[in-house]
Parts: structure tokens; C-alpha cells; sequence
């Protein structure tokens, strides 16, 4: 690719091939031609195939005012009907050849750069080629079609090429977040790994603690509260307390117990027990009606007043 712009694939070139053939047999031409620019050269590009064309692909001239495409890429179009007769083209380089009439055109990219000329020859003045002339400017924008045509797929070729690009670059940078993120997973998971396991250490110092150093004390104690009713009941709940947390309570009682006032908490701690109403207003000094006011306010919080369910099978089955 020359300058930015695409190479010409050698289908189009077939195409051109005939589209000079057709316009030397149309215009009655030994030359037809599609000439390529590459300043200062100017070289042929497709010729049309004829035993008296004098010209074969890759012939190449160098631009200046004595060549007849220099003129046409000049005016915009260019016409010589007899050079040997026109003092500004007699001496012109394809007099060389003997090419005394010329027409051409030039040809351009989609961005106006110059891609080169159409043209034809002939040795003399050729009415059939002038009458043809405006077939000829048709074929010369045929052309520029192809050339438009070919930019427009070498666009469309290098946007994929950019989002695949795109697509592999997102890829990869997926790919290496995932990595990322597996690995801040794994780091995650070792972390609560080491969090339960320093959390089992840690429930396991204080049962020791409570077992080897509190329990000891209250059995020391039990002996002597003996006669003291309700200094008992109170050192039973304290000792089933313990045990509840030595044996790691499940989280349901703790929730409800966190929602208990301090009295409804003692009341149905002594409810677990199985102690009734008169039993439990005895030990804590107070009217069966306040207990049983408690009573309530505990079934309502576990949502029992509906239900009808015993408070006691209630609070057993969350233990």
C-alpha cells in the first residue's frame, strides 16, 4: 500500500483489463490505457491487448509539460486531435511511438488524490475515439467507483483488525482480572478460615476458663446457700447460663434473649426449668400477675398469643 491508500487486487486489475480492451474496439484505438502516477513517474498500468499497442505494462514516463497525461491531470481532461498539427504537443514523448491524437482523463481516489489517467492513442486523427469521448469519461468514473470501493473494504479491514484488537485486549484484561479475583477468593477464604479457627481457639480458651476456674467456685458456693430458696434458683440459672455458652448456644435463643427485658430473661430461663408461675412469683418476689404479665410479653415477642403454642415447648425447641 502506497501512501495510506490500498494496493489494487488483481481482480479489479483483470476488470480494468477489460474495460481497455472494450474501449479500444469501441473507440477503433491501437492504445487504450490506464496509466498509474506516482510523481514524478507516471507509468502503465493496464494495456489494452493488442499486437499494435506500443505501450506494455510498467512502461514509465516522467511527468513534465511534453506528456500528454501531465496535460490531462493539468486541465481536468485533455484533448489532441493531431499533435503533428499543434506546435504545444509536436514534440510530445509518445510521438515516439508515433501517437499523434490523444483524449484522457484523470483519475482520482475517493480523497481526490491523484491515481492517474484513462486515455486512448492513435497514430492519426480519430473521429470514431471523439465521438466516443464521453464513453470514455463513463469508464474513467467506473474506475474511480472500483477505487472507492477498495478504500472502503480497506476501511472496513482495519476497523476489525481494531476491534479485534479491541476485543483481545478486553479479553486479556478479563482474563487477568478473573485471575485477580480468584486470587482475592482464595485469600478471602484462607482469611474466614483463619478467622473461624481463631474464633473456635478463642470459644474454646473461655470454656476451659469457665470450666477450670468459674464452675469450681459455684460448686464451692451451692453448699452454702442450702435453705436459701431463691439464692438456689438463681445458682441453677447461673450454671445452666454457663453451660449454654460452654456448649455454644444456638443463635436463635441468643436473639431472643437479647430482646428480653432482665426480668422477662430470668422468667424464661425459670420457664425452661419447668418452674409455673407461682414458682417463679416466689422466688423473684413478686404477684403471679406480674409474672404471668411477663408471660405475655415474651409469647407476643415469639409470636405465640395466635398460635396458642406453650411457652415453655417454645423456648425449649429454640435451645
Amino acid at each position: 500500500m502506497a501512501q495510506g491508500l490500498p494496493d489494487i487486487p488483481n481482480e479489479t486489475v483483470e476488470n480494468w483489463q477489460r474495460i481497455v480492451n472494450v474501449i479500444a474496439n469501441l473507440a477503433d484505438v491501437p492504445a487504450s490505457l490506464v496509466m498509474r502516477t506516482h510523481a514524478p513517474h507516471h507509468a502503465v498500468f493496464v494495456a489494452n491487448e493488442a499486437e499494435e499497442t506500443p505501450y506494455v505494462v510498467g512502461l514509465r514516463f516522467h511527468l513534465h509539460e511534453k506528456l500528454y497525461c501531465n496535460g490531462a491531470l493539468e486541465q481536468g481532461e485533455l484533448i489532441v486531435e493531431d499533435a503533428t498539427c499543434d506546435p504545444a504537443w509536436v514534440d510530445n514523448d509518445d510521438m515516439e511511438h508515433g501517437m499523434s491524437f490523444y483524449a484522457g482523463y484523470p483519475l482520482y481516489w475517493p480523497d481526490r488524490t491523484v491515481f492517474g489517467t484513462i486515455c486512448v492513442l492513435d497514430t492519426k486523427c480519430n473521429q470514431k475515439a471523439l465521438m466516443f469521448l464521453e464513453g470514455l469519461k463513463q469508464f474513467a468514473r467506473v474506475i474511480e467507483a472500483d477505487l472507492k470501493l477498495l478504500v472502503e473494504a480497506e476501511a472496513r479491514v482495519q476497523l476489525e483488525q481494531q476491534l479485534q484488537e479491541s476485543l483481545d485486549q478486553l479479553e486479556s484484561k478479563v482474563a487477568d482480572r478473573t485471575a485477580e479475583l480468584e486470587e482475592a477468593n482464595i485469600a478471602l477464604r484462607v482469611l474466614l478460615q483463619n478467622v473461624e479457627t481463631s474464633k473456635e481457639e478463642h470459644d474454646g480458651k473461655i470454656a476451659r476458663q469457665i470450666n477450670e476456674l468459674v464452675t469450681p467456685m459455684l460448686q464451692k458456693l451451692r453448699p452454702r446457700l442450702v435453705g436459701d430458696e431463691t439464692a438456689g434458683v438463681y445458682l441453677d440459672l447461673l450454671e445452666e447460663n454457663l453451660r449454654s455458652i460452654t456448649q455454644s448456644a444456638p443463635g436463635e435463643l441468643t436473639d431472643l434473649i437479647e430482646v428480653l427485658t432482665p426480668t422477662e430473661k430470668d422468667i424464661a430461663l425459670m420457664v425452661m426449668r419447668g418452674q409455673t408461675t407461682k414458682d417463679i412469683a416466689r422466688t423473684l418476689s413478686r404477684e403471679p400477675s406480674t409474672v404471668e404479665f411477663h408471660r405475655n410479653n415474651i409469647r407476643k415477642k415469639l409470636g405465640l398469643l395466635k398460635s396458642g403454642q406453650n411457652l415453655r415447648s417454645k423456648l425449649l425447641s429454640i435451645q
